[in-house]
């Protein structure tokens, strides 16, 4: 078992006085986690359609003790839902770890650069950078977008006020936010030769970590992790493989064909269809896929993305086994006010 986790890993009160760590760019969990080489557990909350935060509340419920990190996306596939920053507020208040996820479609550097240090103010610790989905692909393709960064200046903008107290037009900061910076790659979109060196570009840029899109090919990412190795980029940055269950060789079809990244060999929909229960064999390769990226060198977690299937998600996780002993800790001692040396994991 695991050292119990700092207090302010529970991060709760953003109000709190807090003690940072040599080396630790934010006083999160997620960043705790990994670089003490534990094999980080993260995951994706949809945000509601809705104005509601216990509708948030109820959706993270299920993941409680099982990850280490919630991504709060941020009008993903260009639909419109509740913000990211609003959703990661909510999540810090009641104990969550929330990562921010900034989509460069929908605001310019004044906006992004706000929405950091009110984000921050309120706790927020962990950022993930994206450039965003076109707006075409979304239900408000009459919408005007922004792109004024992408992804990798996004990273350079963000980290320029982390470490340097400054925006980017040179103005100084009073108090930098305290951020653990994060990036997406897809070690399956083609150009194949293109993707390694693009993630070392977002390395240089200021990507502490790097979440991957769905990993259904592990001969494939074996090889980008090997280009990945020979760079020293997994020395660089924490690497976490995405993953995910499918419902049916019919959702897998659907997903390889109209969601723009997704790569799923057809060795994988052929044995969905062979299946006398299809969604209990999605969920089967999906921890099969983890167990294996558990030993593939590099990489420093999963990132576990399951489509308002917040439970399943919780059951892949345990049914991988690869906390190894180790709790993400629960809200619920938080609550009941126990010592933090009570406390598993973490």
């Amino acid at each position: 078992m695991s050292a119990a986790p700092h207090p302010h890993d529970l991060g709760a009160d953003p109000s709190a006085p807090l003690i940072d760590l040599p080396g630790h760019s934010s006083r999160g969990r997620l960043e705790r986690v990994l670089r003490r080489g534990e094999f980080a557990v993260t995951t994706e909350l949809s945000p509601p359609d809705s104005a509601d935060a216990d509708e948030v509340r109820a959706a993270a419920e299920a993941f409680e003790g099982w990850v280490d990190g919630i991504n709060a996306t941020d009008g993903s596939g260009a639909h419109c839902h509740m913000s990211s920053v609003a959703v990661c507020a909510i999540l810090t208040r009641i104990g969550y770890s929330p990562v921010l996820q900034i989509s460069c479609r929908d605001s310019n550097r004044i906006a992004i650069q706000g929405a950091v240090l009110g984000a921050a103010a309120l706790g927020v610790g962990n950022v993930l950078c994206l450039t965003g989905d076109g707006v075409q692909c979304g239900d408000h393709p009459e919408a005007k977008p922004v792109f004024d960064l992408d992804s990798i200046s996004l990273l350079s903008v963000i980290r320029m006020m982390r470490d340097e107290s400054r925006f980017l037009s040179g103005r100084r900061l009073t108090t930098p936010p305290r951020l653990f910076l994060g990036a997406a790659e897809n070690p399956f979109a083609p150009p194949i030769d293109f993707r390694v060196p693009r993630l070392a570009k977002k390395i240089a840029a200021g990507a502490q970590f790097v979440q991957t899109q769905y990993c259904f090919d592990l001969t494939m990412f074996r090889a980008f992790m090997g280009r990945a190795r020979d760079m020293g980029l997994d020395k660089r940055c924490f690497i976490l493989a995405g993953v995910g269950p499918l419902a049916s060789a019919r959702a897998a079809r659907w997903m390889r064909a109209n969601v723009a990244g997704v790569h799923i060999p057809e060795s994988i929909v052929a044995r969905l269809e062979g299946a006398a229960d299809q969604k209990a064999e999605g969920k089967r390769i999906c921890v099969e896929m983890i167990q294996a990226l558990r030993e593939e060198p590099g990489v420093a977690g999963v990132h576990v993305m399951a489509y308002r299937q917040s439970r399943t998600v919780a059951e892949i996780v345990a049914e991988s086994g690869v906390l190894s002993g180790r709790a993400p800790w629960r809200r619920s001692f938080v609550a009941n006010m126990q010592p933090v040396e009570s406390l598993e994991g973490g």
